[in-house]
């Protein structure tokens, strides 16, 4: 028998942890939250201090009877479940269940699951955390007041299987105001003049900057022409060069937010994909018997912390000294966190970052290892020297008319040498050459070319920018970030396309019911401040009875209000214009989960129903009958096939253009590559640019 038993979440972690701990200690998983809500009712009371009705949730008996069996077996029972205010909420619903004093030394926590880590968390184990809990609970019967309460009302309003989040309105509502920003959106012309520079075998750009000493905007090509007709020839003197020396520091290592953005960009992953493979990296993977058996690759990967432990600098330190040298190594001060930062525990990092992203090829998933190198590299760039660049501007005059043109050069790498954070923007080059050009010089520019722009929109969110902004206005803690976004576009309010959301009908008539009636439910403002309200709870400086008291009361007289005065929405069928070709009667749009489809009008007899397909102007090349129509596959994918499958079985992932190839008449297609989009031949080798 063993004398101390240990509850997790994931039974992965509870082999590891077991391993680690030897002989006297059994761990079990608990799979999560034993106890809940119950999902068929409202189960808060709001005229008893929203006293919760807390049920055993459905499937978890014979994991609680399992685990009752071995608590009674054992002489100590310990609470490891994650360090946050969900795990600090399992292991208090635990407690509850297993009869465990919420007040005795049960609960332990770790950052890491390594043999170190665990053993030295076991010499410090604590009460369970009453704030941490009272937090935890405060968000979930909040959501539950204004989810439970809404919903119906939206049923019976609206359509069934609609349902309104705090969080996920308020993202959706994001989009939507973003999409009327696109729409509202009146494009200025404005100019700029561009120039090719020789000096001896060199040649440079630069860019047109003012006139007279001054900077001058052109807003119209009489602008330019008036520019244009002042020059006095090609040749230009230098008038001014100036040079020097800037210092370009690494990137924080990872929060939540920062890694989900990152995984986005550099390896095209959704947040929801990101958290499920570092989950597998923070539990554990295999290395073998001689590497130490399961162990965790990464830190805990629910952060908003940049914080990194001694341990984890000077192992870094060590390391940058051995593989680039001394003078590789960085010298950080201790970083500021934001407000609002919950600083539980570190930043995301590799549990020892002697443990190369090489060694774990044989070990690792594909995506395992991409995510795991981004975390590694990102984490050993962090504690490295800043970039060390050479710039240098140059001012260029002809008749009092100025160009300048800059470039920079790396002058030492730094953390370069190992990673340099991705954007959303396009990069500037940091290697741009210029020669080396004195005061007095004269230059002559082979080409003066002008150029007519038009303002753009700001652009649609994907998930990486949602997720930045989120965070930025407080919306949302590191833990809600993938659940939301994954729910938003699960209950069709939100489609994407271009890997950009876009709100769908169905979003936009929630959110105009929700301004109207819960203006509050959906104001950016309030909802950042009921999150800083729920991290006064964790910190103990309020009640969380008071804080929901507080919300409830306004919440429920505009409830109140919204039952008498919320007219009833229909969402008519919109005629398509087609028959149906099984029964002859009309086909309809109808509004489903995921946007608009079509359906027999004669439902429920025929249930005939087709997705709306979107011709791109190409005629099949396989059958010559068919059009190529845009479809999405299983993955949300675009592809592109014939109208007339399964007759016709022609696909290709890369979009058919309307003209055949010009060398051999086949079909020429777009491919998308890192520069741009080119067209090529799918039969022969000739490929052009294609036309922006």
């Amino acid at each position: 028998m063993s004398d101390y038993l240990v509850i997790v979440e994931s039974p992965a972690k509870a082999k590891t942890i077991e391993r680690y701990l030897g002989k006297k200690y059994k761990v079990e998983a608990s799979m999560g939250h034993v106890r809940d809500l119950p999902k068929s009712q409202m189960g808060v009371d709001a005229e008893d201090q929203f006293k919760p009705k807390y049920i055993t949730i459905r499937g978890k008996g014979d994991v609680l009877k399992k685990l009752k069996s071995a608590a009674k077996k054992a002489k100590k029972v310990y609470l490891a479940a994650d360090p946050d205010r969900e795990g600090e909420a399992i292991a208090w619903h635990l407690a509850h269940s297993l009869n465990i004093d919420e007040h005795s030394e049960c609960r332990v926590v770790f950052n890491e699951i390594t043999k170190d880590a665990i053993k030295e968390s076991f010499k410090h184990p604590r009460s369970i955390d009453t704030d941490l809990v009272d937090a935890q609970q405060a968000r979930r019967i909040l959501d539950r007041l204004v989810g439970y309460n809404i919903s119906p009302l939206l049923w019976k309003k609206v359509k069934k299987g609609l349902s309104a989040g705090r969080v996920q309105s308020v993202a959706v509502k994001m989009i939507l105001d973003r999409e009327k920003e696109i729409e509202n959106f009146k494009p200025e012309e404005y100019w700029s003049i561009e120039a090719s520079f020789h000096k001896d075998k060199d040649t440079f750009e630069g860019s047109f900057y003012g006139i007279d000493n001054k900077k001058h905007e052109l807003k119209t090509e009489d602008d330019v022409n008036h520019i244009l007709k002042r020059l006095e020839g090609k040749t230009f003197t230098v008038e001014k060069v100036n040079k020097r020396e800037r210092k370009r520091n690494p990137a924080l290592p990872f929060t939540t937010s920062s890694l989900q953005q990152e995984a986005a960009r550099k390896l095209n992953f959704r947040a929801k994909k990101t958290m499920m493979v570092a989950q597998q990296l923070y539990e554990g993977i295999d290395l073998g018997k001689k590497a130490g058996g399961i162990t965790g690759l990464i830190t805990y990967m629910r952060t908003d912390s940049t914080r990194i432990s001694d341990t984890a600098k000077n192992e870094a330190q060590g390391y940058i000294e051995e593989k680039h040298g001394k003078n590789y190594i960085g010298h950080s001060k201790k970083t500021k966190q934001k407000e609002g930062t919950q600083d539980a525990h570190e930043a995301i990092r590799p549990t020892s970052v002697l443990r190369e992203p090489s060694s774990l090829k044989a070990v690792l998933s594909r995506d395992q290892l991409r995510l795991y190198k981004l975390i590694w590299e990102r984490f050993l760039a962090s504690q490295m020297a800043p970039a060390v660049m050479d710039t240098m501007t140059v001012h260029l005059l002809n008749n009092g008319v100025e160009f300048r043109a800059t470039g920079s050069k790396v002058k030492f790498k730094g953390f370069m040498s190992v990673y340099v954070e991705g954007t959303d923007d396009k990069n500037k080059e940091d290697n741009k050459y210029l020669p080396d050009l004195q005061e007095g010089m004269e230059v002559k520019a082979e080409e003066i070319t002008p150029d007519q722009h038009f303002t753009q929109p700001p652009p649609r969110y994907t998930e990486a920018r949602l997720v930045k902004t989120m965070e930025e206005q407080g919306i949302g803690r590191p833990s809600t970030y993938a659940p939301t976004l994954d729910t938003i576009q699960r209950r069709g309010y939100v489609s994407i396309d271009n890997k950009r959301f876009i709100p769908t009908e169905l979003g936009q008539i929630v959110i105009e019911l929700l301004q109207e009636f819960f203006p509050k439910i959906i104001d950016l403002d309030f909802t950042a401040k009921m999150e800083e309200d729920l991290d006064s709870i964790e910190e103990g400086k309020v009640n969380w009875i008071a804080i929901l008291d507080e919300f409830y009361g306004p919440f429920s007289e505009r409830l109140e209000k919204a039952e008498k005065e919320m007219e009833k929405i229909e969402i008519k069928d919109e005629p398509a214009g087609i028959t149906c070709e099984n029964c002859g009667h009309e086909m309809v749009y109808k509004m489903g989960r995921y946007g608009k489809f079509l359906a027999c009008s004669n439902f429920p007899d025929c249930r005939n129903t087709k997705p709306i397909l979107k011709e791109i102007g190409v005629k099949c090349p396989k059958c010559k009958e068919g059009n190529v129509v845009e479809r999405k596959s299983k993955k949300k994918r675009t592809f592109y096939g014939c109208d007339r499958f399964p007759d016709c079985d022609f696909v290709s992932w890369d979009k058919p253009i309307a003209r055949p190839c010009p060398k051999c008449d086949s079909l020429l297609v777009e491919k998308k590559k890192k520069k741009g989009t080119q067209i090529q031949c799918t039969n022969c080798d000739y490929e052009e640019e294609a036309q922006s």
